[in-house]
Parts: structure tokens; C-alpha cells; sequence
């Protein structure tokens, strides 16, 4: 018997204006965490090079990446729990109280301290990511892609044009007293708890815990139309599991014997290994041909059009997702990461080669996001559906946090075009995982 999350969504008319108000509220939310994130991030490598030292500036944006892997577990046994309303708003506020962490570390130049700050700013990543899973939540299957990669488009708003706020909100704190390069942090921290109470406030009724409800409601009737009648332990399983909070042991095992879920999984982590080693180096290179004066108003231009090459099509890659199928957007997404490797390798000091090399990046990124994630959603049952998605994040998040730490030692000790290099390499092992045949059946339906 089909379980998925979004099954009441194709025979409840009634869900159809929660869906849309769900999709709404988590658009507005997903460009006040975006700016937030961005806003950050621009910098973080510039801020952890100066008060730490060049070598370490990927440990510093590591520790933000760590940290968004590690609080997508909090956050998932509160979503299995409470919901994503509660599970959201914690890992935005968790990246506020990072945010003004790494304020203060600037300011006192600690070095402990900005690695704790970077690590809990990690929460608006991990909140800015569970969202698109929130929005399939009460999707209809035709849709999911789609729906999933509107919300993931929704951050092309605010952080697009982030990085380029970064030297203003730099000239505007500067006037408080705080060091250069504290600034962005602190708007990040007011954009977090901005977006925190937006949710807390208005994600009512919560979507996973509606489509839970309906889930249960329509199972007696599905049965009956099938003339069998459901075991009491069968209907009443999904909430039991829900309210003991299935941990990561338990998707592991769920994982494990699903060949779509495992590609899901493996499309998503490994496309955010190569975008994350390439693109948080991005900025120490350019600064190795800019002086200070300019490079905080180049990086803005290139990491722009790297965000915006992560975001700004993902609703065309969603459209792809449901037209095309999963795989094929996963195997698309490759073929761009391979590309951007080879132009941003090759690019030398030459910027308008290394903007497009960074655009393309993010472009793969956004196949291999958008189509994994769509995948691995479908491919479990709903009961365990948010710990396998935290699982997902997790594993995301650790290997990106990886390939952050290791690509400062590559750049110092081989630079950036061998960097690239290593990266297009961790691209293979995909390859082969996608092009393995798999069983025939509906991704969707438990065994």
C-alpha cells in the first residue's frame, strides 16, 4: 500500500490552498535566509584569512558547513516530532546566535571563537536546505520536482545580491566600531531571527504534520476500496515512529535497500563536495590578483553569478526533474560540474573566465540538488521520510565540510587549478552509481 507524504494531495482538494500557503510563506522565508547566508559567506573565507591565517580559511568555512550537517540532526528529531514549523525556526536561530559569534571573534580576534561561530552559523545553511523538503511535504507527485525547486529558487532573491550588500553593510557597522568584515555577520544575525519569527508565527497548519494526519485518515479507506482490512499496528505505525523520533540508525537501514534513495543521496552529497571545494577558494584566489580595494566588489560579482547559477534556473531544473526524469538531471548536473572544473581550472587571474567557470559550478550544483533531493524523497517510506532527508543533509554536509578543509592545503600547497582538478575527480564514483541499472517499480510505494 502506497504511504507517500503527498498521496492525500491527489484525492484532498482541501490541501491544495494549505500547499499554496506553504509555498509562500517558505518562498518569503527562503530570501530573508538567503541574504542571510550569502551575506556571510561572501566574506567568511576573507574574515577567517585575516584573523586566522590563509592556510585555515576552509577549516573556517568548514566548521559553517560541519555545523550545518551536525544540527540537521536536532532538527530532524524535532520535525519528526513537532514538525517543520519548530525544526526550521531553531536552525535559523541557531545560525543568528553563530552569526553574532563570529562578530565578537572579530572583534577580539579569537580564533576559537569565530571556529564556534562559524559552526553554529551553519544552522541557516541547514535551515535553508530542510525548507525545499517541507515544500513536497503536500505535493502532488507530478509536481514534486518543480515545487521542491521553487523554493530552492526563492534564494536567488536575496543571495544573488547579497554579496553585494557585504561592503555596505562593512561601511555601515564600521561606523559602530566593528573590525572590516564584520558587518555582513551582523545583518546575517538579524535576517536568521527575521525569518525564525516569520515561521514560528505563520506556518500554520504545518505541512508534515498535515500530510501525516491525511496520510493516516485516507489508509482505512484505501483499504477498504481494496476489500482488505489494515492491520491496527499497520495504521498506527507512522505516528509511533514519528513520536520516538526515528534516528539516523534507523534511515541508514531504510537507505540501504533502496538503490534510488542511495543515488538521491550520493547526487546530493557529491555535487555539493565540488561546488563546496571550488567555490570557498574562489575568493582567496581572486584576492591573489586584487588588492584590498577591489576585492570585496569583485568577489560580490563572482560569487553572484555562482548563486545565481545555483539558483536562478532551478525552476527549469525542477520542470526537467518531473519531464525528463531523476537520473537524467543527475547524470546533467555532472556533465556541468566536469565543465566548470575544466573553465575554472583553466582560467588563470583572468575574472570573466573564472565567472563563468563559477556559474557553471553552480549550475551542476542545481541539477544535482534539485533532481536528489526529488529523487530520495520519493524513494521512502513517509513515516521515516525527514530523518532519511536529515540523514541526506548530514552526509551533504560532512562531505562538503571535507572537501572545505582539505581545499585550503590543496591551494596553498598545489593552488587552484589543481584543486579543480581534484574536485572534477570526485565526480566519478556518481557516474557510475547513476548509470547502474535499477529494478523496475514505483520509487514511492513501500515494499
Amino acid at each position: 500500500m502506497a504511504t507517500d507524504l503527498t498521496a492525500p494531495a491527489r484525492t484532498r482538494p482541501d490541501v491544495a490552498p494549505i500547499q499554496r500557503r506553504t509555498l509562500r510563506l517558505l518562498f518569503t522565508t527562503q530570501i530573508i535566509g538567503g541574504i542571510g547566508v550569502t551575506i556571510g559567506i561572501s566574506v567568511g573565507a576573507l574574515l577567517a584569512a585575516r584573523v586566522a591565517g590563509t592556510a585555515v580559511a576552509g577549516l573556517a568555512q568548514s566548521a559553517a558547513v560541519v555545523g550545518g550537517a551536525l544540527l540537521a540532526v536536532p532538527v530532524t528529531r524535532i520535525m519528526n516530532g513537532h514538525g517543520r514549523r519548530p525544526g526550521l525556526a531553531v536552525a535559523y536561530l541557531s545560525g543568528a546566535v553563530g552569526a553574532v559569534l563570529v562578530v565578537l571573534a572579530t572583534v577580539t580576534r579569537s580564533v576559537p571563537l569565530l571556529f564556534l561561530g562559524m559552526l553554529f552559523f551553519g544552522g541557516g545553511t541547514a535551515a535553508n536546505l530542510q525548507a525545499r523538503y517541507a515544500a513536497v511535504d503536500l505535493a502532488e507527485p507530478a509536481r514534486r520536482g518543480r515545487q521542491l525547486s521553487l523554493i530552492v529558487w526563492a534564494t536567488t532573491i536575496g543571495a544573488v545580491a547579497a554579496p553585494n550588500f557585504a561592503a555596505l553593510a562593512d561601511r555601515t557597522t564600521s561606523g559602530w566600531g566593528l573590525p572590516p568584515l564584520a558587518g555582513p555577520f551582523a545583518f546575517s544575525a538579524a535576517a536568521f531571527v527575521l525569518a525564525a519569527v516569520v515561521l514560528l508565527v505563520l506556518l500554520r497548519p504545518d505541512p508534515l504534520l498535515t500530510a501525516r494526519r491525511l496520510a493516516a485518515a485516507d489508509a482505512p479507506v484505501a483499504a477498504a476500496v481494496a476489500d482488505v482490512t489494515p492491520p491496527a499496528e499497520a495504521v498506527a505505525a507512522p505516528a509511533r515512529t514519528a513520536r520516538r523520533g526515528a534516528g539516523m540508525r534507523a534511515a541508514w537501514q531504510v537507505v540501504r535497500g533502496r538503490p534510488a534513495a542511495r543515488l538521491g543521496i550520493a547526487a546530493v552529497a557529491v555535487g555539493h563536495v565540488v561546488m563546496v571545494a571550488v567555490m570557498s577558494m574562489t575568493p582567496v584566489r581572486l584576492g591573489e590578483s586584487h588588492g584590498d580595494a577591489d576585492v570585496l566588489r569583485v568577489v560580490g560579482i563572482v560569487l553572484s553569478l555562482h548563486i545565481a547559477g545555483m539558483y536562478a534556473l532551478s525552476p527549469l531544473v525542477g520542470w526537467l526533474t518531473d519531464r525528463l526524469g531523476r537520473r537524467a538531471v543527475v547524470l546533467g548536473g555532472v556533465g556541468l560540474l566536469l565543465a566548470a572544473c575544466a573553465v575554472a581550472g583553466t582560467a588563470g587571474h583572468h575574472t570573466p573566465r573564472l565567472s563563468l567557470g563559477l556559474a557553471l559550478l553552480g549550475l551542476g550544483w542545481s541539477g544535482t540538488m534539485v533532481a536528489g533531493s526529488t529523487l530520495l524523497s520519493e524513494s521512502v517510506p513517509a513515516a521515516i521520510r525527514p530523518s532519511v532527508q536529515g540523514l541526506s543533509d548530514l552526509t551533504m554536509g560532512l562531505a562538503g565540510a571535507g572537501a572545505a578543509a582539505l581545499s585550503g592545503f590543496v591551494m596553498r600547497a598545489a593552488g587552484y587549478p589543481v584543486l579543480t582538478l581534484l574536485a572534477a575527480i570526485a565526480v566519478v564514483p556518481l557516474v557510475a552509481l547513476a548509470l547502474r541499472p535499477v529494478p523496475v517499480g514505483a520509487p514511492d510505494e513501500e515494499d
